[in-house]
């Protein structure tokens, strides 16, 4: 025990309760180093804000995921016990499973399942190269990808005891295994919210273009700041279109998709390389990413509806009250946000576009119609 202070500068607490865990098992350092093959270039899978992933094997040809968290700073340490702390005992089909750790000497390591595909965010990174993988991002794939992620959070926000907080619900943070079933992973700056907590005001921390407003500029989180996250998630599955490539764009991703509702074009935002899909369907998991996006977060569904809306046969129906979509200049990541004018009972939707924006900013009289200013709610249909 005092080794691992030593070497962690974490308290006694922290660890005897990572060395008490039933379901975590302690790896050595020599035996990660040996089945990485030392940590080869060619043994990567990705690097993180605290650390880099590699790929490595047991003796018997089991294949891993192995986080070796690069920081020694305090922020490291505390990622570190947060990502334990928060998926150690966590159960679910679609939610990285962790299967021990490293603490020996000054490393820390993360050993987690191997999943064969990758991430999507490399799988839409692909869809853009040469050797593009469209033949597997179908349309069922693709629903398939929002379907089991949404459940993955619902049971984080609602199942989970305490319920927990992602806040960094990114393309590059959704695993798929072999068959493209998602799994979210990376755990490190989750949040745990007991039964009698509603919000914490806490440091802004996530990827720029996955921020909620409400968290970016007063640091107010909320299950909503996961929900909003996940509704970039969705255009970004449906357009085929990560939000890197947008987010210093004139067209931001999430500003283009509003503005696309806002003219009842909704169906231009979809993959042009798919070439078959039910356009129902697939409208209605835009609103629902759409739903998720909008600037008041009471507004936005829980992650128990949007699983409701995505996997059955339902009707989104507008009330009256006003839905608005985020004031995109709170989105900056150099740190210049303007709030949006929302003084006043006529402030209506805002969506800023720019003189160079492939689709005209809608007028004044259609920013008014009532197609523009409802929340989403919804109820079940039978299916015929």
């Amino acid at each position: 025990m005092a080794l691992l202070r030593g070497c962690l500068c974490g308290s006694e607490e922290d660890f005897r309760g990572l060395l008490n865990r039933e379901n975590l098992r302690l790896f050595s350092y020599k035996e990660i180093r040996a089945a990485t093959n030392n940590f080869a270039h060619s043994n990567k899978l990705g690097r993180g804000g605290f650390g880099t992933v590699y790929k490595g094997a047991w003796e018997d040809g089991t294949a891993f995921a192995a986080k070796v968290l690069s920081s020694e700073s305090e922020q490291g340490i505390k990622e570190f016990l947060a990502e334990i702390e928060s998926i150690s005992e966590v159960k679910h089909a679609n939610l990285v499973r962790l299967l021990g750790c490293c603490v020996q000497r000054k490393s820390r390591i993360l050993i987690y399942e191997y999943l064969e595909n990758n991430s999507l965010d490399h799988a839409l990174r692909a869809l853009g190269s040469a050797n593009g993988v469209t033949t597997s991002l179908t349309w069922s794939t693709r629903s398939d990808i929002c379907v089991g992620t949404a459940k993955g959070l619902s049971y984080l926000h609602e199942e989970h005891e305490p319920n927990i907080v992602h806040r960094d619900i990114k393309a590059s943070n959704v695993l798929l295994d072999r068959d493209y079933r998602p799994k979210i992973g990376d755990f490190g700056l989750a949040k745990l919210f007991p039964d009698n907590v509603t919000h914490i005001s806490t440091g802004v921390v996530g990827t720029c273009g996955y921020l909620a407003p409400e968290y970016f500029v007063h640091g107010q989180l909320t299950k909503k700041a996961d929900v909003y996250s996940f509704g970039v998630l969705v255009l970004e599955i449906i357009s085929g279109r990560r939000i890197s490539q947008t987010i210093h764009s004139d067209m931001f991703l999430v500003r283009e998709a509003w503005v696309l509702y806002q003219q009842g074009k909704l169906l231009d935002m979809v993959d042009a390389r798919m070439e078959e899909y039910p356009e129902e369907e697939v409208l209605r998991y835009i609103r629902v990413g759409l739903a998720c996006t909008q600037a008041t977060p009471s507004f936005r569904p829980t992650m128990a509806q949007v699983v409701a809306l995505l996997s059955q046969p339902v009707a989104l129906h507008e009330t009256a009250a006003a839905m608005r979509p985020p004031s995109f200049a709170e989105h900056h990541c150099g740190g210049h946000h303007t709030p949006a004018a929302t003084d006043g009972p006529s402030a209506g939707p805002v969506v800023q576009t720019s003189p160079k924006a492939r689709w005209r900013p809608p007028a004044a009289a259609e920013a008014e119609q009532p197609g523009c200013s409802a929340k989403f709610t919804y109820s079940e249909v039978a299916p015929r």
